[in-house]
This record gives C-alpha cells, structure tokens and sequence, in this order.
C-alpha cells in the first residue's frame, strides 16, 4: 500500500469510526432525549466492528513493515514520546474495556454498561486522536 493511500484510508476510517460513535450516541440519548436503542445499538456495533477492522489492519501492516524511529530533535521529541506513551499504554486498556462495556450493553446490563462506558469512550477516543498525532508527527511533519 502507497503511503498516500495508506494516509487516505487511516484518515477514512477514523472519520467513520468518529462519525458512527456520535450517530451512536445522538440515536442512543436522542437530540430530545427520546431513546432509540436499536438504531444506536446498530450504529455503536458498527462503530465497534470498524474499530476492530483498523487495528487488525494496523496490526497485520506494522508486522510487516516495521517500526521507523521518531526523526524530531530538541524537545519536540519529549512531546511526541509523551504523546506515544499515553497512546499505547491507553490502546492496551482500551481493548479489555471496550469488550467489556460491549458484552454488559449486549447482556442489557445497563447500570453497570453505562459505569463503564463513562470511561471507556473518552479513553477510546483519545487513543484514536492520539493515534492521529503520532501518524503525522512521525510521517507527516519530521519525515
């Protein structure tokens, strides 16, 4: 895959994922508060299985490409490293957490789902932007 489409496609993705996430969200609470959980449930599955799909084809990508080394000198690098660190150790916990909060949303164990989806959707969203970060700090802007 060229660099341009890989760019394309990991910039496509995480659009979707975003936009499927706030569809979720709008359907689940509602704009004036009506509950549609079929529709949102739908929608966060989706948002769920697209996520799912990006990290299997992050994973299968960098197992066979390989890592590159961070190209920034001075403290730019303190910032990238602190932005990586927070990424990672956050996209480790996320996937527990976000196949927990699944299971207690399919089991309607609501209570307990919505504990726990008070985390684990701004963590997810936060390792995603990060993810962004990192991707154009290390082949965008010091190449």
């Amino acid at each position: 895959m060229t660099l341009a489409l890989q760019i394309v496609t990991s910039g496509l993705v995480t659009g979707l994922i975003y936009m499927l996430i706030a569809l979720g969200v709008t359907l689940l609470f509602g704009i004036m508060r009506v509950v549609n959980f079929v529709h949102g449930e739908l929608v966060m599955l989706s948002a769920f299985a697209t996520s799912a799909l990006f990290l299997i084809s992050y994973l299968v990508y960098h197992a066979h490409v390989g890592s590159k080394p961070f190209q920034g000198q001075g403290a730019i690098r303190y910032v990238y490293y602190t932005i990586l660190l927070t990424h990672v150790v956050l996209a480790a916990v996320i996937l527990p957490m976000a196949l927990i909060t699944l299971n207690r949303a399919l089991k309607r164990h609501f209570p307990r789902h919505k504990a726990i989806a008070r985390w684990t959707l701004p963590l997810w969203l936060y390792v995603s932007v990060t993810g962004v970060v990192v991707y154009v700090m290390l082949y965008q802007i010091y190449r």
